[in-house]
């Protein structure tokens, strides 16, 4: 239990937003997960969503960009798509 709290301390977030967070990048990550698979098969296919998405979770979870969650995705200016 001490290694959660102290985890949660260290990214100065609840335990709820923390599963939200950690939820929506899976989600995520699932997404970019089957565009990778297409592409294996079809390069012309989702060229750069897989990379896009990850440097996109990768820039969250390093406090780069905002993390708030929200129902679409951002552009790195925070300008919604």
């Amino acid at each position: 239990m001490k290694i959660i709290v102290t985890h949660l301390r260290d990214n100065d977030i609840s335990y709820v937003d923390h599963m939200k967070r950690a939820v929506v990048w899976a989600g995520e990550m699932s997404v970019a997960s089957i565009a990778l698979s297409i592409h294996a098969f079809i390069p012309c296919a989702f060229t750069k969503t897989a990379s896009s998405m990850i440097e996109k979770i990768n820039k969250e979870m390093n406090g780069k960009i905002d993390k708030k969650i929200n129902c679409c995705t951002c552009k790195s200016d925070g300008e919604m798509l």
